[in-house]
């Protein structure tokens, strides 16, 4: 099969793949042409996925459809962008009609319910590997960003930490659980919900944002950076989910929450006066901690105490996971 029988067989006819707002032109041409209305700017982030890296070399392909788009537009809510489309580039180190049946079944899964359309992309022969590129819509002006952190704000998560990372044992085999846990933590690792809603909701409201992909600790440094301000987040206000705590126990379900990764729950600031809106309006807001004078991130226990781990999440080409 070619490769642009490939891409007609199973990516270019898929609903997520069909015209739609936003959408000039899609697959087919040298280029896809995107429209964004007057007042808004174009929101991109790319990803790269790659197999014995980012997931198992050996994988169910309609999980890896899922996530592989998943944690993707996960950077769009972090910006508070409406999503708009997607590109694909797709390398396969052979060509499996099943493989890539189930694959794109996964994919259009996830781009319909974050509601994409994909728009184009590129096929090759190598390791397996997928890089995803999204494209959302933001008015001008409100974009969530790192850099507006202020000394007061609240610190803020979407929810509770630490399933995806608690999945891992799940994902590789090397442990087993009750069925209802195990369908929790894996759910959460190989389809995670990007939080959009929640992003577009904290426009004008938070002070800065991102998405938790390589751990709580980590990612608060980058906000801590840009803004130039001390993150201090309280131990015991951090949220983990009951399957979390059943299958890990708390000290190690605490450990994949904080420095674990591949949530993709967003973590933001926000002025004191905006929690009881966000909170009244049914939002999930989970208060963990301040911003403060200083610079990095500290993880204080009910004393007061620091009690900062020195490992603190994910990094390329510095630790293997």
């Amino acid at each position: 099969m070619g490769e642009f029988e490939l891409i007609r067989n199973f990516f270019a006819d898929a609903p997520c793949a069909q015209p739609g707002e936003g959408v000039v032109l899609g697959i087919g041409d040298d280029c896809a042409l995107l429209s964004v209305p007057s007042g808004e700017q174009l929101a991109i982030s790319t990803d790269t996925l790659v197999a014995g890296v980012h997931f198992p070399d050996a994988c169910d392909p309609f999980l890896l459809g899922q996530r592989a788009l998943g944690v993707s537009a996960s950077d769009l809510a972090a910006m508070g962008a409406t999503p708009l489309a997607f590109t694909l580039a797709l390398t396969l180190p052979d060509v499996s009609a099943d493989w890539l049946q189930a694959f794109a079944q996964g994919l259009n899964l996830m781009a319909q319910g974050c509601a994409m359309r994909l728009i184009g992309g590129d096929t090759t022969r190598g390791p397996l590997s997928l890089t995803v590129t999204v494209f959302g819509r933001v008015p001008v002006g409100q974009a969530l960003t790192r850099s507006g952190a202020q000394p007061g704000d609240l610190l803020c998560v979407g929810g509770p930490l630490g399933d995806g990372a608690g999945a891992l044992p799940l994902v590789l085999n090397q442990r087993s659980t009750e069925t209802s846990t195990s369908k929790a933590l894996l759910a959460r690792y190989w389809s995670p919900q990007p939080q959009l809603a929640l992003g577009q909701a904290l426009r004008g409201r938070a002070t800065s944002a991102l998405d938790i992909s390589d751990g709580l600790l980590a990612d608060c440094g980058h906000i801590a950076l840009a803004s130039g301000v001390r993150l201090l987040i309280e131990r015991d206000k951090v949220p983990m989910s009951a399957p979390l705590l059943s299958f890990f126990g708390q000290e190690a379900a605490l450990h994949a929450a904080l420095s674990g990764g591949d949530d993709y729950i967003l973590a933001f600031t926000l002025a004191p006066s905006s929690l009881a809106d966000l909170v009244d309006e049914g939002w999930p807001v989970a208060v963990i901690g301040q911003v403060v004078e200083g610079q990095g991130v500290m993880l204080v226990d009910g004393q007061g105490q620091d009690v900062t781990p020195i490992t603190r999440g994910y990094q390329h080409f510095r630790e293997t996971r």
